[in-house]
C-alpha cells in the first residue's frame, strides 16, 4: 500500500495500539492529532481539530484509506460529519469506523451521537465499514475503581457490562481497515456478560480489599434499557478471548 492510511485519534488509547500494527503490516501511516509530533519510524502527523473543521483537508489529502477512532464525551457526529466532507472531496476509497455496541438502542445522548455518527458514516457515498465494540477493560476499571473509594459500592440491579480487550478490538480493526469495505459488521464483544457487583468484587479481590455493596435502582428510560441488556451483544457477535479476571491479574497488583 503507497498512499498512508489517516488515522484519527492515534494518540489515544485505541489508537497507541492500532499504529504499531499498521506498520507491522507495512503500511504509512499518517495520524491526526490535535498536538504537534516529530514524524518518526513510517509515521507522519498532521495538526489539526475535527470537532472545529481544521486540518480535516490537509489530512485526508492523498489518503485513501481513513481510520476514524477518535472521540470525545460530545461532538462526535459533528466531527465525523466534517471528516466526512473533507474525505469525499479527496475521493477516499474506504472509510472505517469504531461505533459502540447499543449505540441505536441506548438512550443516553453518547450513544446518540455515536449512531449520528454511523449515519454520517454510512450516508457519505464513500466505500464504508464500521466496527461496534463493548465496553474496553480500562473504562471498566475507571469506574469500579472510582466506586470502590466509597466506603460502601451503589450495584445498581440489572446494569451488566461485557468488556473487551482494546488489543483485540485494534486487531480486528486493522484486518478491516486493510480488507474490502464491509458495512457494519458483527459486534465485538468480550468473552462474558457481568453484572456490577461481580465486576467490584473481581476487582477488589485483586486488590485484596473489602467494601460493603448495596443493591441499588436505576430509574426511568436509562436503567430500563440497562435491565433489557441494550447495552450488550449477546447473539451474532464476535467474541474476543481476555477476560476481565485476565485483565485484572496483569492490570492490578
Amino acid at each position: 500500500m503507497t498512499s498512508p492510511i489517516l488515522l484519527t485519534g492515534g494518540t489515544g488509547t485505541l489508537g497507541r495500539l492500532v499504529v504499531p500494527l499498521l506498520r507491522d503490516a507495512g503500511c504509512q501511516v499518517r495520524v491526526l492529532s490535535r498536538r504537534g509530533h516529530e514524524p518518526g519510524d513510517g509515521i507522519e502527523y498532521v495538526t489539526g481539530d475535527l470537532l472545529k473543521g481544521e486540518g480535516a483537508e490537509s489530512a485526508v489529502d492523498g489518503a485513501e484509506t481513513v481510520l476514524h477512532l477518535a472521540g470525545g464525551p460530545r461532538g462526535d457526529d459533528e466531527a465525523t460529519r466534517n471528516l466526512v466532507r473533507a474525505a469525499s472531496r479527496a475521493g477516499v476509497r474506504h472509510l472505517v469506523y469504531i461505533s459502540v455496541i447499543g449505540a441505536d438502542r441506548m438512550p443516553l445522548g453518547y450513544f446518540r451521537t455515536q449512531l449520528a455518527a454511523e449515519r454520517a458514516v454510512a450516508d457519505s457515498g464513500l466505500p464504508w465499514t464500521t466496527l461496534r465494540a463493548a465496553q474496553f477493560h480500562d473504562l471498566v476499571l475507571k469506574v469500579v475503581r472510582a466506586m470502590a473509594k466509597l466506603p460502601v459500592i451503589p450495584v445498581p440491579g440489572g446494569l451488566r457490562f461485557q468488556p473487551v480487550d482494546p488489543h483485540e478490538v485494534a486487531a480486528r480493526l486493522v484486518e478491516l481497515t486493510l480488507g474490502r469495505p464491509a458495512g457494519r459488521v458483527s459486534d465485538l464483544a468480550g468473552p462474558k456478560v457481568y453484572g456490577m457487583a461481580e465486576l467490584s468484587r473481581e476487582y477488589l479481590r485483586a486488590c485484596g480489599r473489602r467494601r460493603l455493596m448495596m443493591p441499588v435502582r436505576m430509574p426511568g428510560k436509562v436503567g430500563r434499557a440497562y435491565r433489557a441488556g441494550e447495552n450488550l451483544s449477546l447473539e451474532g457477535a464476535t467474541v474476543g478471548r481476555r477476560t476481565w479476571e485476565d485483565f485484572l491479574a496483569e492490570r492490578v497488583r
